[in-house]
């Protein structure tokens, strides 16, 4: 294998690759494989505005659909805007992971209109597996709703 290869041979591969893409180049391909299969995120408005390897910036904007009876945005919504960060961040190796564990905290409200921005915070990889906090951040601040993932193959 390559020096430069970053693909464990035992693992699933994402995606097909016909030659040896730098890193940032395989997060990008598996990123849009992996995008065109995402329904969830589709629907949910979700938009993936960076990828590196280990990294990925979502966004969703919070809208009337996704409020709870106290006219806030839902947690679930939250949630899966930050499991599909995780999962974007986790799969960027081009190895087939899955989600084994995550918690959030619910800090503050998340008003309707509210552009949520997540961004990964520290990615630690200790071997397997991995461990991802990440933040939320809005056009006025930044939302601390503390989100904490870790995959494995």
């Amino acid at each position: 294998m390559p020096k430069n290869e970053i693909h464990n041979s035992k693992a699933s591969k994402l995606t097909e690759v016909s030659s040896t893409p730098s890193p940032d180049e395989l997060a990008m391909q598996v990123a849009r494989k992996m995008y065109e299969e995402d329904k969830a995120s589709q629907h949910l408005g979700m938009a993936l505005k960076e990828i590196a390897p280990g990294k990925a910036v979502m966004t969703m904007r919070v809208t009337e659909q996704m409020l709870n009876g106290h006219k806030t945005c839902h947690g679930g919504y939250i949630f899966t805007l930050a499991d599909s960060a995780f999962a974007f961040a986790c799969n960027s190796y081009n190895q087939n992971t899955v989600a084994q564990a995550a918690q959030i905290n619910f800090l503050r409200p998340v008003p309707v209109g509210t552009l949520l921005r997540l961004k990964p915070r520290k990615l630690i990889e200790q071997g397997e597996p991995a461990y991802m906090m990440l933040t939320f951040l809005t056009k006025k601040t930044n939302l601390w709703l503390p989100f904490v993932g870790i995959h494995t193959q």
